[in-house]
C-alpha cells in the first residue's frame, strides 16, 4: 500500500508532516510518498531516524498556502495538492492525505478525481468524541448550500463509513436542526426529515447542537454551513475551557497540588477530545481515498490521518459507497433496499 502525503500542508509544513509520515510508515508498515519541495522535505527527512521506514520524496515545485483563493487552485498545476491527487488518479498511490488548505483539497480532488457515480457533491465528514464513543458529523464544510437529495447522500455515505470502518451495525442516523420536533427547522431540514423517515436507514429524528457530543446518534447529517460552524464553535469551547482551567490552577497552591494528583486522569480526558487522535476529516464520495487533516495538526495527527487512509483502503469503503449509491436516485424518498 502507498499513501501520498502533502508534505507542505498545515500551519507547520514539512517540519511536522515529514515526521508524521515517517512514523506512519514505520508503525503501520506501509510506503509513504512525501509530496512537496524536495530540498525542504529532504532537509527535514534527514533530521529524523528513518530506519525501518519506506518513504519516497516526490517533488512539487509549488505550494498552496492556507489563505489562497480558488484562482491559485486553478493556476498552480505543480502544487503538492495537485500532484498528490494526480498520483491517486494514476494509481501510483492508494490514498492521499493533506493538512493544507481545505477548500483547495476539496476543489482539486473534485476536478482531478471526480465524484463517485451517484454522488452529486462529495462531503467532509469528521469523527467527534462523545460520551459513548465517536460520532460522525457530515458535512463539516465542503457544501454550504445543499438540496435535500444532497443530505440524503450524506446520510448514506455516513452510514456506510460507520458500518465499514467503525464497526457500528445499523448506525443511528440523526438530522441537525433547531429542535427535535419534525416541524422545527427550515424547509431543507423539514424535507430531509420526511425523506429519512421514509428510508430504510435507522433514522432517529432531529438533534440539536447540544446533542452532538451526547452519543445520542452515530451519524449526524447537516449542510456544510451549519456543520462547519458547529465544529468551529466546539473547537473554540474546548480550547477556552482548558486555557481557563490552567489559569485558575496556577492561582492557588492547593489547586496545583490537586492538579498533580489528577494529572494522569486529565491526560486521558484530553486525549479523548484531542483532534490529533482522530486523524482528520474524510472526503466521502470522491473517486479516491482523501483525508484532510486539521491545519494545526502535529506529527501524531498526521500519522493518524495516514492510518485512517489505510483503513479506508483496507475496508474498501469507496467500493461500498459506490455500490450503495447505485441504489439511490435523485428525488427518491430513501434507499431502495
Amino acid at each position: 500500500m502507498k499513501v501520498a502525503v502533502d508534505a507542505m500542508g498545515g500551519d507547520f509544513g514539512p517540519k511536522v508532516t515529514v515526521e508524521g509520515a515517517v512514523r506512519a510508515s514505520r508503525e503501520l508498515d506501509i510506503e509513504v510518498l512525501l509530496v512537496g519541495s524536495e530540498p525542504l522535505v529532504k532537509r527535514e527527512y534527514d533530521k529524523l531516524d528513518h530506519s525501518n521506514s519506506r518513504v519516497t520524496i516526490v517533488n512539487a515545485s509549488e505550494t498552496i498556502s492556507m489563505s489562497e483563493s480558488i484562482l491559485s487552485f486553478r493556476k498552480k498545476k505543480k502544487s503538492s495538492i495537485r500532484i498528490g491527487t494526480q498520483l491517486l488518479k494514476e494509481k501510483k498511490a492508494d490514498a492521499f492525505v493533506s493538512t493544507g488548505n481545505t477548500a483547495a483539497v476539496v476543489y482539486i480532488s473534485n476536478k482531478v478525481l471526480g465524484a463517485l457515480s451517484g454522488v452529486d457533491r462529495p462531503a467532509l465528514s469528521l469523527l467527534v468524541p462523545t460520551l459513548t464513543g465517536p460520532t460522525l458529523l457530515i458535512d463539516v464544510g465542503a457544501n454550504v448550500n445543499c438540496q435535500p437529495h444532497h443530505l440524503m447522500q450524506f446520510a448514506v455515505m455516513g452510514r456506510i463509513f460507520m458500518e465499514s470502518v467503525m464497526g457500528r451495525k445499523e448506525p443511528r442516523i440523526a438530522l441537525m436542526s433547531v429542535g427535535e420536533e419534525r416541524t422545527k427547522g427550515n424547509e431543507l431540514t423539514k424535507e430531509v426529515h420526511t425523506r429519512l423517515m421514509a428510508s430504510s436507514m435507522n433514522f432517529i429524528g432531529n438533534v440539536e447542537g447540544k446533542d452532538i457530543y451526547s452519543g445520542k446518534a452515530d451519524v449526524i447529517v447537516s449542510d456544510g454551513f451549519t456543520g462547519n460552524i458547529a465544529l468551529k464553535v466546539s473547537e473554540g469551547v474546548v480550547d477556552t475551557m482548558f486555557h481557563m482551567a490552567r489559569t485558575e490552577i496556577m492561582k492557588n497552591l492547593f489547586a496545583k497540588i490537586g492538579f498533580l494528583l489528577m494529572k494522569r486522569h486529565l491526560k486521558k480526558l484530553y486525549k479523548r477530545v484531542d483532534y490529533s487522535e482522530y486523524g482528520g476529516a474524510q472526503l466521502l464520495g470522491i473517486n479516491g481515498v482523501c483525508i484532510i487533516g486539521h491545519g494545526r495538526s502535529n506529527a501524531v495527527a498526521v500519522k493518524n490521518a495516514v492510518k485512517m487512509a489505510r483503513d479506508f483502503v483496507v475496508n474498501k469503503v469507496q467500493d461500498k459507497i459506490r455500490a450503495e449509491l447505485s441504489l439511490f436516485s435523485e428525488g427518491a424518498q430513501g434507499m431502495k433496499v
